[in-house]
């Protein structure tokens, strides 16, 4: 018997395990493979603040106003990173440089131009960039490039240190993490919750499902329904190479991030499609490779010359309204979730914040509504 259990690997179980040990609970995490092997652990490291300009072109007016609570979110994620960074040192390579979205026509601007008042309106600093001012803060950018837009909250981390560290943290407060320990049923029982796994069955009064890609079926395992995509996703990385990117580059033209960590290395992504080989699991694909760095040379033609040491697939875990799902599930007392999608990453520590208050059934310590993200308000 323990007093919460934890079902994941990612940075969303290991944050909510390390709040919830330093708490004082008895904390069991379950993961059916090994720590940040999932979307945690292949992603590009970004932390994201600003709308994201594929959906906020594509799905209009009514899908906007339901994500707005999602920015004072993402504000207070990227805080407690910097509350994170500043309590492990260096180890997460955290860095706070700011997010630039560049337009490379009049058209794509005026895009830009939407996206960004409705930032400013909720107060995260966005900065509207001629090109003059573009240059200036960003002369790597391409010259062809006729504005764009800054959010000075932006930056990223390494998505392999992050997760290990925090792991860590929650393990030194007395969390137990059980590798290979996957969930096979959960059913109720007088005392809360009995989950069953490949490593024996354990007992909670509180079950936290944050298991990423696999909380669809986690959920349903008790009866509940949660409507959760997975999209098979790719990202490149170039050999060491001079200073150059200064901060998170988006562009308005199509799907990009672009980031230089610190060995150098210039990480490419945005969410290009991978495709699945014949048992499903996520595997390059030619096409995207190609569009999506052939767009990274257009915007950073500094680029050109870097050669590619690798690229991966991985999955990334979604919904339609792009909203935060934190709290506990309708009809299921004491079974809670955990589950950001797109930018998972930056969100998953706010996440675990939350939701581990929720768990003990004290209020978040946050100044922001965190009822639109409730599941009974999806």
């Amino acid at each position: 018997m323990t007093d919460v259990i934890i079902i994941g690997g990612g940075i969303a179980v290991c944050s909510t395990a390390r709040f919830l040990a330093a708490d004082g609970a008895d904390v069991v995490l379950l993961e059916r493979t090994d720590l940040n092997t999932q979307a945690s652990g292949v992603n590009s490291g970004s932390l994201h603040a600003q709308i994201q300009h594929e959906p906020f072109v594509e799905r209009g007016d009514n899908w906007v106003r339901k994500y707005l609570p999602a920015l004072p979110f993402y504000r207070y994620a990227i805080d407690l990173w910097e509350e994170l960074a500043g309590e492990f040192g260096d180890e997460m390579e955290f860095s706070r440089d700011g997010g630039i979205i560049v337009a490379s026509t009049d058209a794509q601007m005026r895009q830009v131009e939407a996206k960004t008042r409705l930032e400013q309106s909720s107060g995260l600093g966005s900065e509207l960039l001629d090109a003059a001012a573009l240059h200036r803060l960003a002369p790597y950018i391409s010259t062809t490039m006729v504005g764009g837009a800054f959010c000075p909250l932006e930056g990223k981390a390494s998505p392999l240190k992050s997760t290990t560290a925090l792991a860590s943290a929650a393990a030194a407060a007395g969390a137990r993490l059980l590798r290979f320990s996957e969930v096979t049923a959960i059913s109720r029982s007088s005392s809360g919750y009995r989950v069953a796994t490949s490593q024996g069955v354990f007992e909670a009064p509180r079950v936290v499902n944050a298991a990423g890609s696999d909380v669809g079926r986690i959920a349903a395992l008790i009866g509940a329904r949660l409507d959760v995509q997975a999209y098979p996703i790719q990202l490149s990385v170039t050999e060491p190479t001079r200073p150059l990117v200064s901060h998170l580059v988006y562009s308005a033209e199509d799907m990009l991030t672009l980031k230089q960590n610190r060995a150098g290395t210039i990480l490419i992504g945005g969410g290009w499609p991978a495709a699945l080989d014949a048992h499903g699991r996520p595997r390059v694909n030619a096409e995207s490779l190609a569009g999506n760095l052939a767009l990274a040379a257009r915007v950073v033609p500094g680029l050109a010359h870097a050669r590619l040491i690798r690229s991966w697939a991985g999955v990334v875990n979604g919904t339609d309204s792009w909203l935060p799902i934190l709290g506990e599930m309708p009809g299921f007392p004491g079974f809670f979730v955990n589950y950001v999608p797109w930018m998972g990453f930056t969100g998953g520590p706010a996440g675990g914040r939350i939701v581990a208050s929720q768990v003990q059934g004290r209020p978040p310590p946050v100044e922001f509504d965190v009822g639109p993200f409730a599941p009974a308000a999806q």
